[in-house]
């Protein structure tokens, strides 16, 4: 499962339903869902759910031909052709439900990849301070692994501009003590 920002504006432009409509202009047997997301297939992408989540972004399962069943649809008459299609109109249908091209696309993710890692070394660094400060009272401790469980929390939700500004926080609270 994949999730991918949306540009401002993108999901009030498509309206109720924009998005099953949209996976109908580029996939096949498309099936809309009560909440305006949709369950399609096309080519080697033998099922495609995809649907905006309540913080906005696009969040998209795709199950594709495997092994044996992947090898067979290549070497069929016009397979190859058809797969390169399927790939083809899920990246048109990834531009027109984000708002944002391939390349901006890798760019926001390579962002939250920055973010989360920063956070992840804010917390280790945090932890290592805290084992070896003797200035680091047992009231600063307990604070700071309240922040922890919560930076913890955020990387598992997929917030990492929150995880990132809460370990911000974490440093502070730590630093030269």
């Amino acid at each position: 499962m994949e999730q991918y920002y949306v540009k401002r504006g993108v999901i009030k432009d498509l309206g109720p339903g924009g998005l099953a409509q949209l996976g109908a202009k580029h996939f096949d047997n498309v099936v809309a869902d009560a909440e305006g997301g949709f369950v399609a297939t096309k080519g080697i992408m033998t099922k495609l759910d995809a649907s905006y989540n309540k913080e906005g972004k696009l969040v998209v399962d795709v199950e594709q031909l495997k092994g044996a069943d992947l090898s067979d649809f290549l070497s069929a008459d016009g397979g190859r052709e058809a797969a390169l299609s399927s790939r083809a109109a899920f990246s048109a249908f990834l531009d027109s439900a984000t708002g944002y091209n391939s390349k901006q696309r890798g760019d926001k993710a390579k962002e939250d990849g920055k973010k989360a890692g920063k956070a992840r070394t804010n917390v280790k660094m945090a932890r290592k301070l805290m084992s070896i400060s003797t200035k680091i009272t047992d009231e600063m401790k307990v604070q700071a692994n309240e922040f922890i469980v919560q930076i913890e929390e955020k990387l598992d939700e997929g917030n990492f501009t929150r995880a990132m500004s809460l370990s911000e926080k974490l440093s502070k609270l730590v630093e030269f003590k």
